[in-house]
């Protein structure tokens, strides 16, 4: 059986779908290895990740597509290559499936962000067809889809009206590098590096307008006007020129001193802030998953987070505090009970740590090659 896989998203960096990617594809080999190899692995890559894979068997094909996602060669070159290498099924990790692409694939979705938050880059007409065009498409023609929340699945049910028994949830996995460290000392290399020299409150993630960060920087405000709480806000993540907001609403703070920027930090530096905060605080309005809140629970890091969307069921309701994030004042009650509260923090430490311990890459990639191995059988 040849199993191809879609990896022009493939990323080794923490964050997104291009992680999902790389834990997918490592556990696919370890499992086809399992298997005595039974089965052909084709990679699908763009440079420059193609150049930097080294297929570690004759069972792993790499082949190189340089087809970027949502372009025009994605629909003509990538589909001319998909055709010829002629898999028996095809993982898409992403809604992106040429749409003329008639074998039997599998898609994952991993949230329907765009449908509810086009924000600046869908302002235009043309931008917001092709997106619809192309995901209807990518899940009406799949043989499964894979939901990455039940959340995300209600979505998909209610938005792109797939029938639910087409639809199986697997949940996203916590990497083994996020974890307690030793010597809380080590950290300390990163928090000079960044001017972080108080208690800190932790954020980690894009600055979309979904991720409502003026929210956030909002209720810093109000609680750091208490006088009684000095704290710092910590907002890593590359600044996007989409989203002005979250730079005019720091700049404009009367506290914007203690609103520390990183930029895109380093894995270890990541690693370093996650068990260094006092509290991971997590407003977005919409995830499909939200993977950060579990990444701190592993770092032995409490989670204040939204009450929206997935968060709630993939947080654990007796693992984090919630709070509705579309009002600033509530946004901060709800991080200075915590903060106030030692016993709830040492509570919450060991539950969530616990809790984000049950979601594993291995169980996600055995689940969804497990999925595509039916589905061909299915088929055949």
């Amino acid at each position: 059986m040849k199993i191809g896989i879609d990896c022009r998203l493939y990323s080794s960096n923490f964050t997104g779908i291009g992680r999902y990617v790389h834990e997918i594809v490592d556990w696919f080999v370890k499992i086809n290895n399992e298997n005595k190899r039974e089965n052909e692995l084709v990679l699908f890559f763009n440079k420059p990740e193609y150049n930097d894979f080294i297929p570690p068997n004759l069972s792993v094909k790499k082949v190189l597509v340089n087809a970027r996602h949502y372009s025009l060669a994605e629909q003509t070159k990538f589909l001319k290559i998909l055709n010829k290498e002629n898999c028996d099924i095809v993982h898409f990790p992403h809604f992106n499936v040429p749409i003329l692409y008639k074998k039997p694939y599998v898609v994952t979705i991993h949230d329907l962000t765009l449908s509810f938050f086009p924000g600046q880059k869908m302002t235009k007409w043309f931008h917001r067809l092709a997106y619809n065009w192309t995901i209807k498409n990518a899940v009406k023609k799949a043989k499964k889809v894979v939901a990455v929340s039940e959340n995300t699945k209600a979505d998909i049910v209610e938005n792109l009206k797939v029938p639910e028994a087409k639809i199986k949830v697997i949940h996203n996995g916590v990497s083994k590098f996020f974890q307690m460290l030793d010597d809380p000392k080590e950290a300390g290399s990163t928090l000079k590096k960044y001017g972080i020299n108080k208690q800190f409150l932790l954020y980690t993630g894009v600055w979309r307008n979904h991720k409502n960060l003026p929210n956030l920087i909002k209720a810093f405000e109000i609680i750091k006007s208490r006088k009684e709480i000095d704290l710092q806000l910590v907002i890593t993540g590359k600044e996007d020129p989409h989203y002005p907001e979250v730079r005019k609403e720091i700049k404009k703070s009367e506290f914007n001193e203690d609103v520390i920027t990183p930029g895109l930090v380093k894995e270890e530096e990541l690693l370093h802030l996650y068990n260094a905060a006092l509290l991971y605080v997590f407003p977005s309005l919409y995830e499909g998953f939200g993977l950060p809140p579990l990444e701190s629970m592993k770092c032995g890091t409490p989670v204040v987070a939204s009450n929206t969307s997935c968060i709630p069921e993939v947080c654990g309701e007796k693992n984090a505090v919630f709070f509705d994030p579309y009002y600033p004042q509530k946004i901060a009650d709800k991080i200075e009970h915590l903060y106030k509260d030692a016993d709830l923090q040492a509570e919450l430490v060991e539950r969530g740590y616990q809790h984000a311990n049950k979601f594993t890459w291995e169980r996600s990639a055995r689940t969804t090659y497990n999925i595509l191995c039916s589905n061909h059988s299915n088929n055949s």
